[in-house]
């Protein structure tokens, strides 16, 4: 049985304070739900002081991207270590936001997964097609790229410990979804290509998450596909009462 995963995705915004703010508010909200593995990921600036806020709760912590290299010659960038030292259990590689605006290509995601790994920590690998590849009926060939790719020379136990977000490029921050339908197709289409790789029993024990506008009014339904095992919910993360609904909604 797949513990379901609901992990935050604040991206670029939260000042400390306000950081502080949200995640005290949603411990509250969150401190009887059990069964369920709940993550929040704010901006950098605000990792150690969320961490403080989380600590001994039912709440984990990730960070939105990381480097590959553990240290160096590498102005702005943030490596594992630091992560981890900050309280991170988990990081986002790979969003859609970073392949859009920053380059980040299958190679690095891969290298970032590895790094990730390396740790002990959890990577959140970010998956999904743009609108003009739905529209082609280019989805299959460019989510079996993305998979491929960031996997790639994973061993079987290090697969284990990645989660899977399938974010529909179209559906974030546009308000559209993935119908549950559609959803489940692609979660499934995701679970088949590690299959391939790996095998049946492996493939089964890896959670998959959506991502792309998911809110506590369709969250139910898309958690009830059998291959949808969580979310990875964006603008819906930054209201304490919110995120905490879709969290209850996963169980």
């Amino acid at each position: 049985m797949r513990t379901p995963i609901i992990a935050g995705n604040w991206k670029l915004n939260k000042t400390i304070s306000e950081a502080v703010e949200l995640t005290t508010e949603l411990k509250d909200l969150v401190t009887a739900t059990n069964n369920v593995d709940i993550v929040v990921a704010p901006p950098f600036t605000a990792l150690d002081a969320v961490n403080k806020v989380v600590k001994d709760t039912n709440i984990e912590l990730a960070a939105q991207d990381v480097y590959w290299e553990d240290s160096g010659a590498f102005t702005g960038e943030v490596s594992v270590p630091m992560l981890k030292d900050a309280g991170c259990e988990y990081v986002i590689v790979g969003h859609s936001e970073r392949r859009q605006f920053f380059n980040e290509t299958n190679e690095s995601v891969n290298l970032k997964a590895n790094a990730v790994l390396s740790h002990d920590m959890k990577p959140i690998i970010c998956v999904g097609e743009l609108l003009d590849d739905r529209e082609a009926g280019r989805t299959e060939s460019v989510i079996k790229n993305h998979v491929s790719g960031a996997v790639e020379k994973l061993t079987s136990d290090a697969l284990l410990s990645c989660i899977i977000a399938y974010e529909p490029v179209w559906a974030i921050g546009t308000g559209k979804t993935a119908t549950p339908e559609q959803a489940q197709e692609v979660h499934n289409y995701i679970r088949n290509i590690l299959k391939e790789t790996y095998s049946d029993e492996i493939a089964s024990q890896v959670r998959i998450q959506y991502g792309g506008s998911v809110k506590p009014e369709n969250a139910a339904e898309l958690m009830a596909q059998p291959d949808v095992d969580g979310a990875l919910v964006g603008g819906a993360s930054l209201q304490a009462e919110s995120f905490a609904q879709i969290v209850k909604n996963a169980i």
